[in-house]
């Protein structure tokens, strides 16, 4: 095995560590996730009574944690270990949602959370990459919504349009840059210093 390809596999390999940490970031989404849909349960009502499709600003709730683990763990298949922890824990406290809607899309979500980070091969680790990450989920948790929950809504109709609109500012904005600054936040108390992601911001945190 030459250098180039053992180096290869040791950036792309787990460790017990991101194991570990990948789990607690899971279980404290999971947690969030619960949390929220207990906060959804009025909060959408409001704002489609408002302006229907709104609510969809703050779906990314239920998906910043793909990008977020990324940035952390920096591993492929980051996104799709915490969000399934993530929704076994939601699960398990209890919620309103089927067991395979919350599993499915947690899947898909995670996958296009990956996709923005593997097109880079995962070895671009920025807000402009975190925020097509969102993107990316977004629009396809966008689409899986208006295919498989909101039958009879048209992707062109009023409200398929601006549920797609405020799904994508709500991606960009919560599961992009919302989770770039929550992993900034974090690397500056120190707990990612056995991180590459915590050491790549050790000299200076803007």
């Amino acid at each position: 095995m030459t250098n180039i390809t053992r180096n290869i596999r040791n950036h792309y390999a787990w460790r017990p560590v991101d194991i570990a940490v990948a789990a607690a970031i899971g279980v404290a989404s999971g947690l969030i996730f619960w949390g929220f849909n207990y906060v959804s349960a009025w909060l959408f009502p409001l704002l489609r009574a408002i302006l229907p499709g709104t609510g969809s600003l703050f779906h990314a709730v239920w998906y910043f944690s793909g990008p977020l683990a990324l940035l952390i763990i920096r591993k492929p298949g980051s996104a799709v270990f915490v969000n399934l922890v993530g929704s076994a824990v939601e699960m398990l406290l209890g919620n309103m949602f089927s067991v395979s809607f919350v599993f499915v899309s947690a899947i898909f979500q995670a996958l296009f959370s990956e996709l923005a980070f593997a097109m880079f091969l995962y070895r671009r680790w920025t807000l402009s990459v975190s925020m097509l990450s969102g993107l990316f989920t977004a629009i396809e948790y966008g689409f899986y919504l208006l295919y498989f929950q909101y039958q009879g809504v048209s992707l062109f109709s009023a409200y398929g349009i601006t549920h797609m609109i405020c799904e994508m500012i709500g991606g960009v904005l919560i599961a992009g840059v919302m989770s770039w600054y929550l992993f900034v936040a974090i690397s500056k108390t120190g707990a990612l210093d056995r991180f590459s992601s915590g050491r790549s911001l050790a000299p200076k945190v803007d």
